[in-house]
């Protein structure tokens, strides 16, 4: 064979073997990354820029239930899986072993009697002698916290003005600088707060002047909130008297929550309430007796002025009462934190006096859960 047929077939058989794939090894790199993709685990988290926030869950055997129980107080809770769909929660902490009662006493001409002692009294709590006393005072010097409710309403149009001079010379009267805050509320569809807690008597005068006549009537909405949002949380170490003087006719065509629910919270709050009627009709209506209802509950009084002009004669003589009063703390025997209503009774040896007191408390659990949404005012 010549030589340059050779080369010539051997020429064309290494080009043949040139144009083959080739069965080359990964690189190291590519094998190490093949590697860790089989070895992750499935459930490896894949970074992301819309992440949620690592907040705490609810344990599994405890998942979210109208019916579930509560969690412990030192549980952290998030707003996300504090909130119902329903409505906030709020939880307020009650202290049931000893419980304070502010009342009045007069005699047979309703003066006032403010030189009795312990010893004048017979204390009953749930139909029981308490089990022990352990203060009493006579409170004509007590710092007070006092919320003004004004019926705004269209029933009260044409003597309205008259009411707001009457309520702003009555908080001139009665509210010390330093010692003593009010709050006004007005209402009629709906309640508002127009001056918040405050010593200060010319804001005060403000907040009752910025009220205007009407609308429906929400009375029920307003008490409860003012008892609920306001009254309840001024426990804040110091002993206090709290008072609600409610200005209206008794009417109620607006309210979310019941006359009972509103008396309940009061009695809750350990208000003392104060009902002036501005119904000068002459008649006993329907919200004369509601006034009643509010101010016999609490241990409070209801006015009923024969003419408007009376109505500051009313606000002079709450203001009277209002320092005139005794404060007992007392344990009561047989106590059961089953949340039932517990009747109070204080009876005074001398039966010529007439003592006034709220009739009763709830001997709540640890905490008494209320539902905001219950009574949703702004």
């Amino acid at each position: 064979m010549r030589p340059s047929l050779l080369l010539a077939i051997l020429g064309t058989a290494l080009l043949a073997v040139a144009q083959q794939p080739a069965e080359l090894p990964s690189a190291p790199s590519a094998t190490l990354q093949d590697q860790q993709k089989k070895d992750a685990p499935a459930s490896a988290p894949v970074p992301s820029s819309s992440r949620t926030l690592d907040l705490p869950a609810l344990p599994k055997d405890q998942p979210p239930a109208p019916a579930a129980p509560e969690k412990p107080a030192d549980t952290p809770k998030t707003a996300q899986n504090s909130v119902p769909a329903d409505g906030p929660i709020t939880t307020i902490k009650v202290g049931v072993n000893e419980v304070n009662v502010v009342f009045t006493v007069t005699d047979k001409r309703n003066h006032f009697v403010k030189d009795l002692s312990q010893a004048d009294f017979k204390f009953i709590d749930d139909g029981k002698p308490v089990a022990t006393v352990n203060s009493f005072r006579r409170e004509t010097n007590l710092p007070l916290r006092v919320g003004l409710l004004i019926d705004a309403s269209n029933s009260v149009r044409d003597r309205f003005k008259f009411e707001q001079e009457s309520a702003i010379e009555f908080l001139n009267q009665i509210i010390r600088h330093g010692s003593d805050k009010a709050f006004v509320i007005g209402f009629d569809t709906t309640a508002e707060v127009t001056q918040d807690f405050t010593d200060d008597t010319e804001l005060l005068g403000k907040g009752v002047r910025m009220l205007r006549p009407g609308g429906g009537t929400a009375m029920y909405d307003a008490i409860y909130y003012a008892c609920r949002d306001k009254l309840l949380k001024e426990n804040a170490g110091t002993a206090t008297r709290k008072a609600i003087i409610l200005l209206s006719d008794g009417e109620d065509n607006q309210s979310r929550v019941t006359r009972e629910e509103a008396v309940e919270m009061a009695q809750r709050a350990e208000v003392i309430v104060y009902t002036i009627s501005t119904n000068t009709s002459g008649l006993v209506t329907r919200g004369d007796k509601v006034l009643n209802r509010f101010a016999d509950a609490t241990g409070g009084r209801a006015f009923f002025p024969f003419k408007i002009s009376d109505v500051a004669n009313a606000f002079s003589e709450i203001q009277d009462e209002l320092r005139s009063q005794y404060a007992v703390s007392y344990i009561p025997a047989d106590l059961k934190k089953d949340g039932h209503y517990r009747s109070i009774d204080i009876v005074a040896d001398n039966k010529k006096y007439k003592v006034r007191n709220r009739k009763g408390w709830y001997a709540d659990r640890k905490s008494t859960r209320l539902n905001s949404s219950h009574a949703n005012i702004s």
